[in-house]
């Protein structure tokens, strides 16, 4: 057996677990003063302050075994003594040597992750040179050249195993063995006169079509949100100042489980206009076993968490929705499950905040919007009107484009015209559906 070491191995690590999880399960022990992870063996080294911490740790796991998110993680005692520099900059992958250029593979990728996006990420650990982006069987890549060694070497010590965006788009980044990076027909950031914005193939084998590339300058400065670590101050402006009462902003788990569904009238395509309202989707999976129970997967922990506290006890077609936390972290892609992931009625991957401010429980009065400009509202009850009486509504022009205001007699009319009705056609527009915050529609006068 390993003799005692304020290091501790850990084990089947999978790329969903962060450093932050790997922290939060050691520190009731003592404090811990390095962390590297070794993403390519799903391993990681944790160094505790002395020996005795990392003893307490590795007694008590003996018993209890430790998880993170739904995923056993395995403990030892480390054969290191101490992590050094060298340690967490270049150890973990076998023979790999610091180079100038680092190969990087994003997980659990979300959002679209274009070349300014890796740009405002990488260039704060110095110059960058090149930036190209690619599919492969492992995902979502780039290759990445800096200026000097240096350079890359610390962007990989700083950045290896975060997030760009709260919860996903996870960075795994290793030296890559190409001596320099050499693009036919790309732009590269150390050349103004090449063409701008083209596609191209890299010279060097097995890296195949590449994806864009083009001039940093041409990007928008502070357009992208960089790196988001946990976004609830972000998310609090948003709500003007400070989360919802009941919110903490705090959550991981992104799958919701669903229950007391009417089996009968509910579907995939409904349940995605109605969880729309709080965040991104991933996929949608109805348990056949069990048919008023559904998984629902959001984009991060924060958005199923909005929509576990407006959603619980919500009607529709008829029952009174359970929605709750899932123990599952994610739903399996298969042939039962909806993707979602790259749908383009996701409402969240642009003016993000803005959509979190509307965020509520169901109401009756539904706010509409990319509506024809020759709309009149006798068309708009008559798209409605078979969810349910309609009492008042109001056509209005905001910025030029038509909207409206639909108020129905009960919550549950107005949940049900929205999960039926939103992304319909009305008019050779495709409309968009969500919950007003108006306590009557003379407010929007």
């Amino acid at each position: 057996m390993t003799e005692p070491s304020k290091v501790i191995h850990v084990r089947n690590v999978g790329h969903e677990i962060s450093e932050n999880d790997l922290l939060q399960l050691f520190q009731p022990f003592g404090v811990i003063t390095k962390l590297v992870m070794l993403r390519a063996k799903n391993q990681a080294l944790l160094q505790m302050q002395d020996v005795n911490s990392a003893i307490s740790a590795l007694q008590f796991y003996t018993n209890v075994q430790p998880t993170i998110r739904g995923r056993n993680v395995y403990v030892q005692f480390s054969s290191h003594q101490e992590l050094t520099t060298m340690d967490q900059s270049t150890q973990g992958r076998g023979d790999e040597q610091p180079n100038r250029i680092l190969l990087v593979t994003i997980h659990h990728m979300l959002y679209p992750i274009t070349v300014d996006v890796l740009h405002q990420v990488f260039s704060p650990y110095g110059f960058v040179e090149k930036i190209v982006t690619f599919q492969k069987s492992a995902g979502f890549q780039a290759l990445i050249q800096y200026q000097v060694r240096q350079s890359a070497v610390s962007a990989r010590t700083s950045l290896q195993g975060r997030n760009i965006y709260d919860g996903c788009c996870q960075l795994d980044i290793q030296f890559s063995n190409l001596p320099i990076l050499t693009i036919v027909f790309v732009r590269d950031f150390t050349n103004p006169n090449l063409p701008s914005e083209q596609k191209g193939r890299s010279s060097q084998s097995g890296y195949g079509d590449m994806g864009g590339m083009y001039d940093h300058q041409s990007s928008a400065a502070g357009a992208v949100p960089y790196p988001q670590m946990g976004n609830a101050a972000a998310i609090a402006a948003a709500f003007g100042g400070g989360l919802p009462p009941g919110i903490s902003g705090t959550n991981d788990r992104c799958t919701v489980l669903v229950s007391n569904l009417n089996p009968d009238r509910v579907d995939e395509d409904k349940l995605f206009n109605l969880f729309s309202l709080y965040g991104n989707i991933v996929r949608i999976k109805l348990l056949r076993n069990k048919p008023d129970h559904a998984l629902v997967q959001m984009g991060d922990g924060f958005q199923a968490e909005l929509a576990v506290h407006f959603l619980k006890g919500a009607m529709l077609f008829g029952k009174r929705l359970e929605v709750n936390f899932s123990k599952h972290p994610n739903i399996t892609q298969g042939a039962d499950t909806h993707e979602y992931i790259n749908s383009n009625l996701n409402r969240f991957n642009r003016n993000a905040a803005k959509n979190y401010r509307y965020c509520c429980s169901p109401t009756k009065i539904l706010h509409i919007s990319s509506l024809p400009q020759e709309i009149v509202e006798d068309e708009i009850v008559r798209h409605l009107e078979e969810h349910g009486p309609i009492i008042n509504t109001k056509l209005f022009e905001m910025n030029g484009k038509k909207q409206a205001h639909v108020q129905f007699e009960t919550e549950e009319e107005a949940t049900e015209a929205l999960v039926c009705k939103h992304a319909t056609t009305l008019g050779g527009s495709i409309i968009r559906i969500s919950f007003s915050q108006l306590q009557s529609i003379r407010e929007s006068s």
